[in-house]
Protein backbone atom coordinates (compact mmCIF):
# COMPACT_ATOMS: atom_id res chain seq x y z
CA UNK A 1 0.00 0.00 0.00
CA UNK A 2 1.38 3.41 -1.00
CA UNK A 3 0.90 5.87 1.81
CA UNK A 4 0.15 9.49 0.93
CA UNK A 5 3.31 11.39 1.79
CA UNK A 6 1.16 14.45 2.39
CA UNK A 7 -0.56 12.71 5.32
CA UNK A 8 2.65 11.13 6.60
CA UNK A 9 4.40 14.49 6.74
CA UNK A 10 1.63 15.87 8.97
CA UNK A 11 2.43 13.20 11.61
CA UNK A 12 -1.07 12.71 13.10
CA UNK A 13 -1.41 10.89 16.43
CA UNK A 14 -5.21 10.56 16.67
CA UNK A 15 -7.46 8.97 14.05
CA UNK A 16 -11.18 9.67 13.72
CA UNK A 17 -13.77 7.71 11.75
CA UNK A 18 -17.00 9.61 11.16
CA UNK A 19 -20.08 7.46 10.62
CA UNK A 20 -23.24 7.98 8.56
CA UNK A 21 -24.49 11.54 8.77
CA UNK A 22 -21.62 12.56 11.09
CA UNK A 23 -19.12 13.82 8.53
CA UNK A 24 -19.93 17.45 9.34
CA UNK A 25 -17.64 17.25 12.39
CA UNK A 26 -14.50 17.59 10.29
CA UNK A 27 -15.63 20.90 8.81
CA UNK A 28 -17.24 22.21 12.00
CA UNK A 29 -14.46 21.60 14.52
CA UNK A 30 -11.12 20.75 12.89
CA UNK A 31 -8.64 23.47 11.93
CA UNK A 32 -8.08 21.83 8.57
CA UNK A 33 -4.58 21.64 7.13
CA UNK A 34 -5.43 19.49 4.13
CA UNK A 35 -7.66 16.93 2.45
CA UNK A 36 -6.83 13.78 0.52
CA UNK A 37 -9.53 12.00 -1.50
CA UNK A 38 -9.57 8.24 -1.10
CA UNK A 39 -9.53 8.02 -4.89
CA UNK A 40 -6.10 9.66 -4.82
CA UNK A 41 -4.53 6.89 -2.68
CA UNK A 42 -3.28 3.83 -4.53
CA UNK A 43 -5.30 0.70 -3.79
CA UNK A 44 -8.05 2.47 -1.83
CA UNK A 45 -11.74 1.77 -2.41
CA UNK A 46 -14.22 4.65 -2.61
CA UNK A 47 -17.28 5.45 -0.49
CA UNK A 48 -20.58 4.63 -2.21
CA UNK A 49 -23.05 5.57 0.54
CA UNK A 50 -24.84 8.94 0.86
CA UNK A 51 -23.44 10.95 3.76
CA UNK A 52 -19.88 9.61 3.30
CA UNK A 53 -17.71 12.24 1.59
CA UNK A 54 -14.89 9.84 0.77
CA UNK A 55 -11.80 11.70 1.92
CA UNK A 56 -9.23 12.07 4.66
CA UNK A 57 -9.20 15.43 6.42
CA UNK A 58 -6.24 16.29 8.62
CA UNK A 59 -5.57 19.20 10.92
CA UNK A 60 -5.50 20.43 14.50
CA UNK A 61 -8.18 19.96 17.13
CA UNK A 62 -7.59 21.16 20.69
CA UNK A 63 -3.85 21.14 20.03
CA UNK A 64 -3.88 17.53 18.79
CA UNK A 65 -2.88 16.40 15.30
CA UNK A 66 -5.83 14.44 13.95
CA UNK A 67 -6.44 12.42 10.81
CA UNK A 68 -10.15 12.12 10.10
CA UNK A 69 -11.99 9.74 7.81
CA UNK A 70 -14.88 11.76 6.40
CA UNK A 71 -16.76 8.69 5.25
CA UNK A 72 -15.93 5.00 5.71
CA UNK A 73 -16.29 1.75 3.82
CA UNK A 74 -18.72 -1.04 4.66
CA UNK A 75 -18.79 -4.78 4.09
CA UNK A 76 -22.19 -4.46 2.39
CA UNK A 77 -20.68 -2.27 -0.32
CA UNK A 78 -19.00 -5.39 -1.66
CA UNK A 79 -15.52 -4.68 -0.33
CA UNK A 80 -13.40 -7.33 1.31
CA UNK A 81 -12.46 -7.04 4.96
CA UNK A 82 -8.89 -6.28 3.87
CA UNK A 83 -10.09 -3.40 1.70
CA UNK A 84 -12.38 -1.79 4.25
CA UNK A 85 -9.69 -1.84 6.94
CA UNK A 86 -6.97 -0.33 4.72
CA UNK A 87 -7.48 3.10 6.34
CA UNK A 88 -6.63 1.69 9.78
CA UNK A 89 -3.39 0.24 8.49
CA UNK A 90 -2.56 3.55 6.84
CA UNK A 91 -3.28 5.40 10.09
CA UNK A 92 -0.96 3.06 11.97
CA UNK A 93 1.84 3.54 9.45
CA UNK A 94 1.70 7.34 9.66
CA UNK A 95 1.89 7.29 13.45
CA UNK A 96 -1.69 7.27 14.77
CA UNK A 97 -1.74 5.83 18.30
CA UNK A 98 -5.40 6.30 19.24
CA UNK A 99 -8.48 5.59 17.11
CA UNK A 100 -11.85 7.19 17.86
CA UNK A 101 -14.54 5.44 15.85
CA UNK A 102 -18.12 6.65 15.53
CA UNK A 103 -21.20 5.21 13.90
CA UNK A 104 -24.92 5.62 13.47
CA UNK A 105 -26.75 2.76 15.18
CA UNK A 106 -30.21 1.44 15.87
CA UNK A 107 -31.22 1.30 19.51
CA UNK A 108 -32.02 -2.15 20.88
CA UNK A 109 -31.94 -1.15 24.54
CA UNK A 110 -35.43 0.18 25.27
CA UNK A 111 -33.97 2.87 27.51
CA UNK A 112 -32.37 4.45 24.44
CA UNK A 113 -34.12 7.04 22.28
CA UNK A 114 -33.09 8.49 18.90
CA UNK A 115 -30.57 11.26 19.51
CA UNK A 116 -28.85 9.50 22.41
CA UNK A 117 -25.13 8.71 22.34
CA UNK A 118 -23.74 5.37 23.46
CA UNK A 119 -20.17 4.82 24.61
CA UNK A 120 -19.10 1.39 23.40
CA UNK A 121 -18.16 -0.90 26.28
CA UNK A 122 -17.77 -3.94 24.03
CA UNK A 123 -18.94 -5.36 20.73
CA UNK A 124 -20.37 -8.51 19.15
CA UNK A 125 -19.02 -9.48 15.73
CA UNK A 126 -22.05 -10.81 13.81
CA UNK A 127 -20.49 -10.22 10.37
CA UNK A 128 -19.68 -13.88 9.80
CA UNK A 129 -16.00 -13.18 9.20
CA UNK A 130 -12.97 -11.48 10.73
CA UNK A 131 -10.68 -8.87 9.14
CA UNK A 132 -7.60 -10.75 10.37
CA UNK A 133 -8.33 -13.91 8.36
CA UNK A 134 -5.46 -14.39 5.92
CA UNK A 135 -3.47 -11.52 7.45
CA UNK A 136 0.21 -12.53 7.37
CA UNK A 137 1.66 -9.07 7.90
CA UNK A 138 4.36 -8.65 10.50
CA UNK A 139 2.61 -5.60 12.01
CA UNK A 140 1.08 -6.34 15.40
CA UNK A 141 0.33 -9.74 16.89
CA UNK A 142 -1.24 -12.73 15.11
CA UNK A 143 -3.75 -13.52 17.87
CA UNK A 144 -4.71 -10.19 19.49
CA UNK A 145 -6.47 -10.17 22.85
CA UNK A 146 -9.99 -8.71 22.68
CA UNK A 147 -10.73 -8.56 26.43
CA UNK A 148 -10.79 -4.75 26.36
CA UNK A 149 -11.23 -3.61 22.79
CA UNK A 150 -12.46 -0.17 23.88
CA UNK A 151 -9.88 1.42 26.14
CA UNK A 152 -11.11 1.41 29.78
CA UNK A 153 -9.16 4.53 30.74
CA UNK A 154 -10.42 6.60 27.81
CA UNK A 155 -13.97 5.41 28.48
CA UNK A 156 -13.74 6.39 32.14
CA UNK A 157 -12.36 9.82 31.27
CA UNK A 158 -15.08 10.53 28.70
CA UNK A 159 -17.78 9.31 31.09
CA UNK A 160 -16.41 11.63 33.80
CA UNK A 161 -16.54 14.54 31.35
CA UNK A 162 -20.12 13.65 30.39
CA UNK A 163 -21.19 13.38 34.04
CA UNK A 164 -19.62 16.75 34.86
CA UNK A 165 -21.46 18.34 31.92
CA UNK A 166 -24.72 16.48 32.65
CA UNK A 167 -24.45 15.18 29.10
CA UNK A 168 -26.44 11.97 29.60
CA UNK A 169 -24.02 9.64 27.82
CA UNK A 170 -25.27 6.05 27.62
CA UNK A 171 -23.00 2.99 27.54
CA UNK A 172 -23.48 -0.45 26.05
CA UNK A 173 -22.61 -3.24 23.65
CA UNK A 174 -22.60 -2.68 19.88
CA UNK A 175 -23.45 -5.52 17.49
CA UNK A 176 -22.25 -5.38 13.88
CA UNK A 177 -24.45 -7.01 11.23
CA UNK A 178 -23.68 -7.08 7.53
CA UNK A 179 -26.58 -5.05 6.13
CA UNK A 180 -27.49 -3.42 3.86
CA UNK A 181 -31.02 -4.48 4.77
CA UNK A 182 -32.16 -3.35 8.19
CA UNK A 183 -32.72 -6.13 10.71
CA UNK A 184 -36.01 -7.95 11.24
CA UNK A 185 -37.87 -7.75 14.57
CA UNK A 186 -36.97 -11.40 15.22
CA UNK A 187 -33.29 -10.65 14.66
CA UNK A 188 -33.46 -7.70 17.04
CA UNK A 189 -35.02 -9.91 19.74
CA UNK A 190 -32.19 -12.41 19.19
CA UNK A 191 -29.55 -9.67 19.39
CA UNK A 192 -31.08 -8.38 22.61
CA UNK A 193 -30.86 -11.89 24.06
CA UNK A 194 -27.17 -11.93 23.12
CA UNK A 195 -26.62 -8.77 25.15
CA UNK A 196 -26.54 -6.12 22.40
CA UNK A 197 -27.71 -2.59 23.18
CA UNK A 198 -27.35 -1.19 19.67
CA UNK A 199 -26.89 -2.54 16.16
CA UNK A 200 -25.09 -1.18 13.12
CA UNK A 201 -23.17 -2.17 10.00
CA UNK A 202 -19.62 -1.02 10.72
CA UNK A 203 -16.99 -0.30 13.40
CA UNK A 204 -16.10 -3.84 14.48
CA UNK A 205 -13.63 -4.61 11.65
CA UNK A 206 -11.80 -1.32 12.19
CA UNK A 207 -11.66 -1.84 15.95
CA UNK A 208 -10.28 -5.38 15.59
CA UNK A 209 -7.50 -4.30 13.24
CA UNK A 210 -6.67 -1.28 15.41
CA UNK A 211 -6.25 -3.52 18.44
CA UNK A 212 -4.08 -5.94 16.49
CA UNK A 213 -1.81 -3.00 15.68
CA UNK A 214 -1.65 -1.88 19.31
CA UNK A 215 -3.80 1.24 18.93
CA UNK A 216 -6.04 2.48 21.74
CA UNK A 217 -9.68 2.51 20.65
CA UNK A 218 -12.64 4.58 21.78
CA UNK A 219 -16.08 4.03 20.24
CA UNK A 220 -19.24 6.17 20.23
CA UNK A 221 -22.60 5.38 18.60
CA UNK A 222 -25.18 7.97 17.72
CA UNK A 223 -28.53 6.22 18.26
CA UNK A 224 -30.32 7.49 15.16
CA UNK A 225 -33.39 5.24 15.29
CA UNK A 226 -35.09 2.56 17.33
CA UNK A 227 -34.44 -0.91 15.91
CA UNK A 228 -37.04 -2.98 14.08
CA UNK A 229 -39.87 -4.19 16.29
CA UNK A 230 -39.17 -1.34 18.71
CA UNK A 231 -39.69 1.46 16.21
CA UNK A 232 -43.30 1.96 15.15
CA UNK A 233 -42.17 3.25 11.74
CA UNK A 234 -40.42 1.74 8.75
CA UNK A 235 -36.65 2.18 8.98
CA UNK A 236 -34.93 4.40 6.41
CA UNK A 237 -31.45 5.80 5.78
CA UNK A 238 -33.06 9.25 5.65
CA UNK A 239 -34.12 8.93 9.29
CA UNK A 240 -30.51 8.17 10.20
CA UNK A 241 -29.31 11.34 8.47
CA UNK A 242 -32.08 13.48 9.96
CA UNK A 243 -31.34 12.40 13.53
CA UNK A 244 -27.59 12.90 13.07
CA UNK A 245 -28.27 16.43 11.82
CA UNK A 246 -30.53 17.19 14.78
CA UNK A 247 -27.86 16.33 17.34
CA UNK A 248 -24.83 17.63 15.47
CA UNK A 249 -23.84 20.21 18.09
CA UNK A 250 -24.02 17.68 20.95
CA UNK A 251 -22.06 15.15 18.92
CA UNK A 252 -19.40 17.73 18.09
CA UNK A 253 -19.01 18.65 21.77
CA UNK A 254 -18.70 14.99 22.77
CA UNK A 255 -16.15 14.13 20.09
CA UNK A 256 -14.11 17.27 20.78
CA UNK A 257 -13.96 16.25 24.43
CA UNK A 258 -12.88 12.74 23.44
CA UNK A 259 -10.00 14.11 21.37
CA UNK A 260 -8.91 16.42 24.17
CA UNK A 261 -8.67 13.45 26.56
CA UNK A 262 -6.39 11.41 24.28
Amino acid sequence: MNISQEIANFQPTIGLILGSGLGFFADDRIDIAGRVAYSGIDGFPVSTVPGHAGQFVYGQLDGKRVLCMQGRFHYYEGYTMAQLTLPIRLMHRVGVKTLIVTNAAGGINRNFTPGDFMLLSDHINFLGTNPLIGDRSEDGVRFPDMSSVYDPQLRAQLRAWADAKNFGLKEGVYLAATGPSFETPAEIRAFAALGADAVGMSTVPEAIVARKLGMRVLGVSCITNAAAGISKCALTHEEVAETAERVRSQFADLLTAAVSLC
